[in-house]
């Protein structure tokens, strides 16, 4: 009767398995292997890419990477000229700037230029004054619709942020004429923008960079659309992590130090226990 029991429940499990791989878990796992994660296709799925670097890639990118400060100063000029319309940096300080080979003069003169608002201990109100090199750049006032999230972060907020936010800067355009033929329900809403390389690719954003020469750079480089995206993108992931060429410079002496710190291990554990080593019998 046991063995009886055994068979039934042995062909129960045996049947279940197969049924979930026929109807369940199989198409789970074809689904995952093309979108790489377990969820129906969907036209989302179906037009969002992979973000990708420019071509030629980052000055700090790889373990020897390294800041090209000319480009950081280009990228500062794109974001004053045109990301700070909307979106704030209020986590860097003007005195920061001073690291992109900024003088003195240059910090104070810049940050003077704008507004901050300030307790008056005189009067217990709040004033707006010449800003400091102390203060930090100002939250950005928006009136219309949406969020627009501040970018001092943002390259570190979001998964390979440096690529991302190029590949966002220039990746808007027309939905894929085949996914839409396989998704005729699909449409952009009213008011946003297609852009496959954000999350679900209707971003409420326009372009903010579409024509070359938007910014007239004052080093002469010329500012194509890729160059601009670029530039503010390599100037972003500075915002976000300063330290992260001194990071990467620091790690090679440390790696070191690690190494011969195991070797060094690795011999006095030999000297030390040599003596006590069984010795082969002759």
């Amino acid at each position: 009767m046991t063995r009886i029991i055994s068979i039934v429940v042995g062909i129960g499990f045996t049947v279940a398995v197969l049924w979930a791989f026929a109807f369940g878990v199989g198409p789970a796992f074809s689904t995952f292997a093309k979108h790489g994660q377990f969820v129906e296709p969907t036209a989302e799925l179906e037009l969002h890419k992979v973000a990708h670097g420019p071509e030629g890639g980052f000055s700090f990118d790889g373990p020897f990477g390294k800041w090209d400060y000319a480009q950081l100063q280009r990228g500062y000029q794109v974001y004053k000229e045109v990301c700070a319309a909307c979106h704030s940096l209020q986590y860097v300080a003007f005195r920061n700037l001073e690291e992109l080979t900024y003088s003195e003069a240059e910090v104070k003169a810049e940050a003077a230029q704008y507004q901050i608002p300030k307790y008056d201990p005189a009067t217990s109100e709040v004033v707006t004054q010449p800003g400091l090199p102390t203060d930090q750049f100002p939250p950005v006032p928006y009136f219309g619709t949406g969020h627009p999230p501040d970018l001092s972060l943002i390259t570190k907020a979001r998964h390979d942020g440096s690529n991302y936010v190029y590949s966002l800067l220039t990746g808007y355009g027309e939905p894929d004429p085949e996914v839409l033929a396989k998704f005729p329900d699909f449409e952009v809403p009213a008011g946003m923008s297609f852009n496959p390389y954000f999350a679900n690719v209707n971003i409420a954003m326009a372009p903010p960079l579409t024509t070359d020469g938007q910014v007239t750079y004052a080093d002469g480089t010329e500012a194509t659309v890729s160059q601009m995206a670029k530039d503010v993108s390599a100037f972003l992931t500075w915002t976000a992590e300063p330290t992260l060429v001194k990071r990467k410079q620091t790690g090679w002496p440390v790696l070191g130090f690690l190494l011969f710190a195991t070797i060094l291990a690795y011999l006095s554990k030999k000297q030390i226990w040599a003596s006590l080593k069984p010795r082969k019998k002759d």
